[in-house]
């Protein structure tokens, strides 16, 4: 898997993205979007919960999420739980959270800069903006 590793902010947070080349495709780290979805205390902790409240998510958690290597806080690289744009908008549907449609529309403007950048060769040389 090839990966071009990025750090995007969103109202001030960190989330960790990862581009792979083979299946072109974002893979997002799972627990920064719940970090920013529900400003937890423990994210890890939130998340065990909505699998026990959500049953469907629990079942398909397998499919949905998937080990990406991504950069640690301390700089050394690890596998986290990450999830591709579906999978991030089905775990978005299950977090009763204000911020979920401006996290929507966010996914969707990197998503859109990437497709930009596809079409336009020009915009080759911006792949630090995603």
């Amino acid at each position: 898997m090839a990966n071009e590793s990025v750090i995007k902010l969103f109202e001030g947070k960190q989330v960790r993205i990862v581009w792979d080349e083979e299946q072109e495709k974002y893979y997002f780290s799972v627990l920064d979007i719940v970090q920013v979805l529900t400003d937890s205390a423990d994210a890890k902790q939130y998340i065990k919960r909505l699998r026990t409240r959500d049953a469907e998510l629990n079942l398909k958690w397998g499919t949905i999420c998937t080990p990406v290597e991504m950069e640690a806080l301390d700089g050394k690289r690890r596998k986290v739980q990450a999830a591709d744009l579906q999978g991030i908008f089905r775990i978005i549907q299950s977090i009763p959270s204000k911020k979920a449609e401006p996290v929507k529309q966010w996914l969707a403007e990197l998503g859109q800069m990437r497709i930009d950048q596809m079409i336009d060769p020009e915009h080759q040389g911006k792949s630090s903006e995603i």
